[in-house]
């Protein structure tokens, strides 16, 4: 295992002295079951008609209607959802309990069903012909067909891959080779490769996309075992802290615009952040140890955590905006962090001492998080905007996958994390000559 510990001086700066929480693992395992345990409870497999209230468990014979809807959060096609997926086949694992992996399956092989499929399809092909890319959106599952964005395609298809390797389905297998060929061909991109959007600037690189892609292709990369694919990932990475790292604060800017050279409003969006560092653990976790670009991921994973150390606030909570002490605490952002460093110092890309940062993470999460298992103060999906009072005002959300999904893979990395522990002063004074 690589090991660099150049980094770990930060954390001086970031962890204070305020008193460690009592590091229980069993904590972290009990509220990602209530979690867990609380989505399954709450999804039903029926649509509904928004106007007239009707529920449908069967789309047999129905005339195609755009206010049908599926009447679950958890069903929808959306990037929130593949993480969300993720992380219940990680509790699965972690547990050792087949029922949120069979949960996982029951909902792909719900939305995949032929007869769901045929009827929205339809729906969508009938919609855009007649109105184009802006009436698509408000229809179930609108996302599988556009198929023009990350977000509709790089998380979900993620979740997937790992999915398909495990119960191998021609529907899903034919959904992830349409997402590669998006990722590997159509998706625009920099002359250097870099992937990039064509708003609100043409050409924009997004801090979130590090995620929504390399989550898609390093999977590919261990699925093939296609040096391409960890290549290209490992591209991404690095090329994104060659465009959005900010040295002075040394964190991200949630965006570059390549025709002004400008970041955005120079906004540093907790969420933007997390999602270049998950990219960046998520590829570590897969990529092979003689890969030649390996060091050079490693590296820029300690960079990022020796970063948003140092934006940890009080309650062990990081902020809305990580520069801005004033901006909410928020959830979602918190929980990645957690979840990068606990799984960089189990995996030895961190110094040890890191793990305090995740414990007081999690001690923070804690705060947001019901007994019921309820998670709060969920930022809302947020694109790109020129001032941070765009992102001061955001509002927040409960029980949303958009934060779920982020949480429970905290916690599953929580479950076995390491205790933090210092070497006495008083075990030393004798090394003294």
């Amino acid at each position: 295992m690589v090991k660099s510990y150049a980094c770990a001086g930060i954390l001086l700066f970031a962890i204070g002295l305020f008193p460690l929480m009592a590091q229980d693992n069993t904590v972290a395992k009990e509220m990602a079951i209530k979690i867990a345990d609380r989505i399954i409870a709450s999804t039903v497999y029926e649509f509904k008609d928004v106007k007239t209230g009707k529920v449908y468990t069967s789309l047999d014979n129905v005339a195609l209607n755009p206010d049908i809807r599926v009447n679950s959060k958890y069903l929808n096609w959306h990037y929130t959802n593949g993480v969300t997926n993720m992380a219940l086949m990680e509790l699965g694992d972690k547990i050792q309990n087949r029922k949120y992996e069979d949960y996982v399956l029951k909902n792909m092989k719900f939305i995949f069903d032929k007869t769901n499929q045929s009827y929205f399809h339809r729906l969508y092909d009938k919609t855009f012909r007649e109105g184009g890319w802006r009436a698509v959106p408000r229809l179930t599952w609108h996302m599988i067909y556009r198929n023009k964005r990350l977000d509709d395609n790089g998380p979900m298809g993620a979740s997937l891959i790992t999915l398909n390797q495990r119960h191998p389905d021609e529907a899903f297998q034919q959904y992830v080779e349409t997402t590669n060929h998006h990722l590997m061909v159509s998706e625009p991109r920099l002359a250097d490769g870099t992937i990039a959007r064509l708003w609100p600037h043409e050409n924009t690189v997004w801090a979130d996309d590090a995620f929504m892609a390399v989550s898609f292709i390093s999977r590919m990369g261990e699925v093939t075992g296609e040096k391409k694919y960890f290549d290209d990932a490992a591209n991404q990475i690095l090329n994104y802290t060659r465009y959005l790292w900010c040295p002075e604060k040394q964190i991200y800017y949630h965006c570059y615009h390549t025709d002004n050279k400008e970041h955005g409003g120079g906004v540093s969006w907790s969420a933007g952040q997390w999602m270049d560092f998950y990219g960046d653990s998520d590829l570590l976790a897969r990529m092979p140890e003689d890969h030649p670009m390996r060091d050079d991921v490693i590296k820029n994973f300690q960079m990022q955590a020796s970063g948003v150390a140092r934006y940890q606030g009080k309650n062990g909570l990081w902020h809305q905006l990580l520069d801005k002490a004033d901006s909410y605490e928020e959830i979602t952002g918190t929980s990645m962090f957690v979840f990068g460093i606990a799984k960089g110092v189990k995996e030895g890309w961190l110094h040890p001492d890191f793990i305090y940062v995740a414990w007081q993470g999690l001690k923070g999460m804690l705060s947001k998080i019901s007994e019921n298992g309820d998670v709060t103060a969920i930022c809302v999906g947020t694109g790109i905007m020129p001032s941070t009072v765009f992102y001061y005002n955001r509002p927040t959300q409960e029980n949303d996958p958009m934060g779920e999904g982020p949480v429970l893979r905290a916690l599953v990395e929580m479950i076995d994390a390491p205790k933090y522990t210092e070497i006495s002063a008083n075990d030393q004074y004798d090394k003294i000559k």
